[in-house]
């Protein structure tokens, strides 16, 4: 390796240790911590490459990188920032940054994108296109959502297809906006379809279109949503729950860029970005036969998981203030919240995911008078077990030993007790279908899990304690991913 590589960044340690890691592998590295010393370097054409910090004493960088990226616009430039925010994440990407990485970062990964772009050929500049950036459409400062934010600024400038993985609530749609309204579609329009909500004979006339007495009922022609999202994205929500016939349509599709209509001859050339989510696992539905494989990898060009709000509950306290600034906007009083509330709400499964916290929040502002929220409040939404949809627990007799405070909790009460969770957290809404093959895998994982460590592997004896098949179990273990666990000695 070798060339000169330019570090600008105010505190002294992180120059130390960037100048002795990169100096290991073969580059020159000068040091600054002021903007203006750094622009005086690119202005006398030093430097090969260019790592700064985003915040400096004297300036900032994303005022800085436009004019050092006009002046040299082969220079790669990585934007490091302790302000991990998707925005931050954006601008980097829209003023031209070779790349981001959020503080603290992973210096192994850092010398690895440093070699990437010295060994990229000089000259191609990445397209940067000025967006309003008001507004956070995406939200959280984890290392999980840190990787998100990269990944969708890379996306941004692009027309690849997306897969969105990810549980009910993890905001996939708003994922899929974010890559719209960012990217440079957001001139056309933006349009979501969910398969699970559409009758599964109707679905391909929802998005293809129709013709005029193509089916009974239809007395006009029809616009379907690929037409109506011509020009911008198409947001293909649920694409588990697409029926095998309208599948292969879409293949077509995406394999020649051209569709006909329902009871139509003449192909129709289409201009649309496809981004596609769904909460089940794809392959599992492709060894089933209900999905395509060939289908799969059209759609899985560049995959992306959300992760669930319960690996990421660092991430609530910024939801919560969020989501409490976007009641107020509609009208709600704003509230504040104690610091014991945000813990008591990191605590929590949430197995409603974003949704059910925004909810839940939405419930706090409206509810109730006083201007902060206290842990108390918190715990007893949290702690309330009545549901409009699941109400068999709180239906039982009084008499019932369900209220005796000495009874340990059964499974079956804590299975009730979480499904009265999930089912309030969408307020008055229906859950999405699926629900029972849902809450049986949410089952079977921590029981063979379980049931392995005590066997400490051994799937033999696993399937005996479990009265399941040796082959069954097998297949279940491929399917739902399951890692051997630890039990409390």
């Amino acid at each position: 390796m070798g060339g000169n590589i330019l570090v600008a960044d105010d505190d002294a340690a992180i120059r130390t240790v960037l100048s002795q890691a990169l100096s290991r592998v073969g580059y020159e590295v000068r040091t600054t911590g002021t903007a203006a010393t750094l622009w005086r370097w690119v202005q006398a054409g030093e430097g090969d490459l260019v790592i700064t910090d985003v915040v400096m004493p004297d300036d900032n960088a994303f005022e800085l990188l436009p004019r050092m990226k006009k002046l040299r616009p082969e220079l790669p430039i990585i934007v490091m920032s302790a302000q991990n925010t998707f925005m931050t994440a954006i601008k980097a990407s829209e003023r031209g940054a070779y790349d981001y990485l959020p503080k603290p970062f992973d210096l192994r990964e850092l010398v690895a994108i440093v070699g990437r772009a010295m060994s990229e050929p000089k000259g191609r500049a990445k397209p940067s296109a000025p967006t309003d950036l008001e507004g956070m459409p995406v939200v959280g400062r984890s290392a999980a959502m840190q990787e998100i934010y990269r990944v969708l600024a890379r996306l941004m400038q692009t027309d690849l297809t997306v897969m969105i993985t990810g549980e009910s609530g993890t905001g996939k749609e708003l994922v899929a906006r974010a890559l719209h309204d960012y990217g440079k579609r957001k001139a056309g329009p933006f349009v979501a379809i969910n398969m699970a909500a559409i009758p599964r004979d109707l679905i391909e006339s929802e998005l293809f279109g129709h013709e005029k007495g193509a089916f009974t009922g239809a007395n006009q022609r029809s616009a379907g949503r690929f037409e109506q999202a011509e020009g911008g994205t198409l947001f293909l929500d649920e694409i588990g729950d697409m029926p095998m016939e309208a599948q292969t349509r879409l293949l077509r599709v995406l394999q020649e860029g051209e569709y006909t209509t329902v009871g139509g001859r003449t192909p129709i050339k289409t201009n649309v970005r496809i981004i596609a989510a769904s909460n089940k696992d794809l392959r599992n539905l492709i060894h089933q036969g209900l999905f395509r494989e060939d289908l799969f990898f059209r759609l899985n060009v560049v995959p992306l998981r959300l992760p669930p709000l319960r690996e990421r509950a660092e991430d609530v306290p910024d939801l919560v203030h969020h989501f409490f600034a976007l009641a107020a906007a509609e009208g709600l009083p704003l509230k504040h919240i104690e610091s014991a509330a945000l813990e008591r709400l990191k605590r929590h499964r949430w197995p409603g995911n974003i949704r059910e916290l925004e909810n839940l929040v939405r419930r706090l502002a409206a509810l109730y008078p006083q201007e902060t929220i206290s842990e108390q409040l918190v715990d007893a939404e949290l702690s309330a077990d009545s549901s409009p949809f699941f109400s068999t627990y709180a239906q039982r007799p009084a008499g019932e030993d369900r209220k005796d405070p000495e009874r340990a909790e059964t499974l079956a009460l804590a299975v009730e007790r979480h499904l009265n969770e999930l089912f309030r957290s969408y307020g008055e809404s229906l859950p999405p279908p699926g629900i029972y093959h849902r809450v049986l895998r949410e089952l079977e994982y921590p029981l063979i899990s379980a049931v392995l460590a005590v066997t400490r592997g051994n799937q033999i004896k696993a399937a005996e304690l479990l009265g399941l098949n040796r082959n069954t179990l097998r297949k279940k273990v491929k399917d739902l991913d399951i890692r051997l666990m630890r039990l409390p000695r």
